[in-house]
């Protein structure tokens, strides 16, 4: 086993919280992507968490199958096919969404490991709100009596990840009628409101960062 290098552990240990309120779609997909060929080229680039909500929007995943849309694309409010894996999701305001660009080689080179700790954090922050959330074998994502209140789709590439979960504090859920969410048609989809009546994405957003923090072992640093 090769152990990290003294310079390796600082940098795990720092990571840059972006907290960028609401971003179209396209925008943040198109920071992400430079974020991330900026660690490509240089490695000892800390860690980044991008927090923030979308306009209404639909993304399909790189091998998302076009039967899980019920609405003509071309009337749809905004459709994407992007390189994360999975099915047909949805974006709206009032769902929290992060995009963690982290070098697995700092933490642990394994993607089933990735997603059980972001599912890890989904689950505490779930918790600290007096909420018992649960994982679906076989499944990925984060439910609360059976709806399902937190996706995550993700791509890793050179062990550099993109893409991330999305938190369904208050949305309007109508959006998820007009798809099969996930490629789950026997599974609702949820939200935090529906248990802690007037919850806001301002009190979630605060538990989500120290959550995050405390599974990943960083320490987040602001945007400068």
């Amino acid at each position: 086993m090769t152990l990290p290098s003294f310079s390796q552990h600082l940098h795990s240990q720092s990571c840059l919280l972006l907290d960028w309120g609401q971003v179209p779609y396209s925008q943040a997909w198109e920071a992400q992507q430079q974020l991330v060929q900026e660690r490509r080229d240089n490695p000892d680039l800390p860690d980044v968490l991008i927090l923030l909500e979308h306009p209404p929007v639909y993304t399909l995943g790189q091998g998302a199958k076009l039967e899980f849309l019920k609405f003509d694309g071309e009337t749809a409010p905004e459709l994407h096919r992007v390189e994360r894996g999975g099915e047909v999701t949805y974006h709206c305001p009032g769902q929290l969404v992060g995009y963690p660009i982290l070098n697995l080689r700092r933490h642990q080179q394994d993607l089933h490991w990735y997603l059980r700790q972001l599912e890890e954090v989904l689950l505490r922050v779930l918790a600290v709100l007096g909420l018992s959330g649960a994982r679906v074998p076989g499944m990925t994502g984060v439910w609360v009596d059976g709806c399902k209140v937190a996706a995550i789709g993700i791509k890793v590439s050179r062990w550099i990840t993109m893409h991330g979960f999305a938190l369904n504090v208050c949305p309007d859920l109508a959006g998820f009628g007009q798809i099969v969410p996930c490629g789950i048609p026997d599974r609702p989809v949820g939200s935090l409101e529906q248990f802690i009546p007037g919850i806001e994405v301002d009190r979630v957003r605060a538990i989500v960062v120290a959550e995050f923090a405390e599974v990943f072992g960083v320490e987040f640093m602001p945007d400068v």
